[in-house]
């Protein structure tokens, strides 16, 4: 049931009845009981899998409250354990095998097992042990109620990619419930509207382009064409991914739930530092809370900081994918982000006095090259493959852009409207202004989808393969 399905929004119609028409605890029970489904549609076998880790979780976070502070630490781990274990298991186990049989001489599927990557597990489990964490740290009261904890945990706008909300912000919008208001209604429509443009208008259509690019890499050389495939490729993630936070946070505004922003605008960062505080902004903010600082804490100095990074944005790429090219992928973010940090410390040394160039455009155009450079590695399986393509990028024939030039036209729109929103902040102004204007925004992406939207050809979002 993807979000730009028709048999998405009839169910989420469905739901909205429903919800509006029931009162108090029936309401929670026909989210839970809608989000359950939702899952299920996708496989309902790992239904149990779900109800399993959130029963460890459960029990693990309340016990903390009732045992000894010594003894507190034992259901903490065990409830990372069961999280990551069932994570180890499913993404990650056949890499692993596939590696242990290389070294032992036998082909890479000697000891793999047909084993399929329940959906949306990197999510729910980095949500899961966020909450387990916090009530470990007295920073969150254990929910008492099973059916609450549920909910938090499989709540379907979110389930299946993010973003990772934390319990803090889940549970003040469920236990102080409000009828969404006029404003936020919307703001939640034009919000689906925008995450469907995002999805179907341009990253379907770059979709198109970079395939045809990577899944026949000896079809077509050349430098700008290896660029222009990657640049691809970066932006349909980007696209991709945003647009279905967009539906998922419009979705959840109309039930009454307050995402945080996922996506701010990362592409117009003048730096891979500030790309980061912009980009997967749940992911990047629970890696900072969970991973970094935790490994910062007690040890000082550039060198630290510099590892911590480079670990961090590693373990990251593996998040993203049981592969070689994804822990790749993370190393090289890891030291863009470290050789950057150490710049800016010598930078603002020698900066005293001196006069200062202003050069923003500059580096917001070279941190997007920089970070499309990695785009090989997240979009190929095979590492030589990457090599190739990152070798076709400097060396080789001129070759040509692979975009069209309405498709260039395109993309240069979005620029401008992402400018002006980083500027003007047009989306609030729509959604909270004049009839008019907000009839006119509605009106121009419903023209925009369309004119543009890709209807004849299944893409699934990216990130629900993670």
């Amino acid at each position: 049931m993807l979000f730009n399905s028709v048999q998405y929004f009839l169910f989420f119609a469905l739901v909205l009845l429903l919800f509006y028409n029931s009162r108090g605890t029936a309401r929670k029970w026909i989210l839970l009981v809608a989000s359950y489904s939702f899952y299920a549609a996708w496989n309902w076998k790992f239904v149990p899998l779900l109800l399993t880790l959130t029963a460890i979780d459960y029990i693990a976070a309340n016990y903390m409250n009732r045992v000894r502070p010594e003894r507190k630490l034992l259901f903490l781990l065990m409830s990372v354990a069961a999280n990551l274990g069932f994570l180890a298991f499913f993404k990650y186990y056949n890499f692993f095998a596939s590696n242990v049989a290389a070294l032992f001489g036998l082909p890479g599927t000697a000891f793999a097992l047909g084993v399929i990557l329940p959906l949306g597990i990197s999510f729910h489990t980095l949500q899961s042990i966020s909450y387990v964490v916090d009530v470990y740290r007295g920073d969150q009261e254990p929910i008492r109620s099973p059916l609450d904890y549920a909910l938090f945990i499989a709540f379907f706008p979110q389930l299946v990619a993010g973003p990772i909300v934390r319990a803090r912000t889940f549970f003040r919008d469920l236990y102080n419930w409000r009828p969404p208001s006029s404003e936020d209604r919307s703001a939640a429509v034009l919000l689906i509207a925008l995450g469907l443009v995002k999805k179907m208008a341009f990253a379907d259509h770059l979709a198109v382009v970079s395939d045809a690019y990577f899944n026949h890499l000896g079809s077509q050389a050349g430098v700008l064409t290896a660029w222009s495939a990657s640049i691809c490729f970066a932006l349909q993630i980007y696209f991709d991914f945003s647009g279905y936070t967009d539906i998922a946070i419009g979705s959840a505004k109309l039930l009454g739930f307050h995402f945080p922003v996922n996506f701010n605008r990362p592409f117009l960062s003048a730096s891979i530092t500030e790309l980061w505080r912009r980009w997967h902004i749940s992911l990047s903010t629970w890696i900072r809370d969970y991973i970094y600082v935790p490994l910062a804490s007690g040890r000082r100095g550039d060198r630290a900081i510099y590892r911590n990074l480079i670990i961090t944005m590693t373990l990251a790429g593996l998040w993203h994918g049981a592969s070689w090219n994804f822990v790749l992928w993370g190393a090289y973010n890891g030291v863009l982000l470290s050789v950057e940090r150490m710049w800016r410390v010598r930078r603002r040394r020698k900066r005293a006095g001196a006069v200062v160039v202003d050069l923003h455009a500059l580096q917001v155009v070279c941190t997007f090259l920089v970070f499309s450079m990695g785009a090989p590695f997240f979009r190929l399986a095979s590492f030589t493959d990457a090599v190739h393509v990152l070798k076709a990028m400097f060396a080789g024939p001129p070759g040509t852009v692979l975009l069209n030039p309405w498709q260039i036209g395109l993309l240069l729109v979005s620029l401008g409207a992402a400018w002006a929103e980083e500027r003007y902040n047009w989306f609030d102004r729509i959604s909270k202004g004049p009839e008019w204007a907000y009839a006119a925004g509605l009106a121009a992406m419903l023209l925009c989808l369309s004119l543009f939207a890709v209807t004849d050809n299944y893409v699934p979002f990216i990130y629900f393969q993670f």
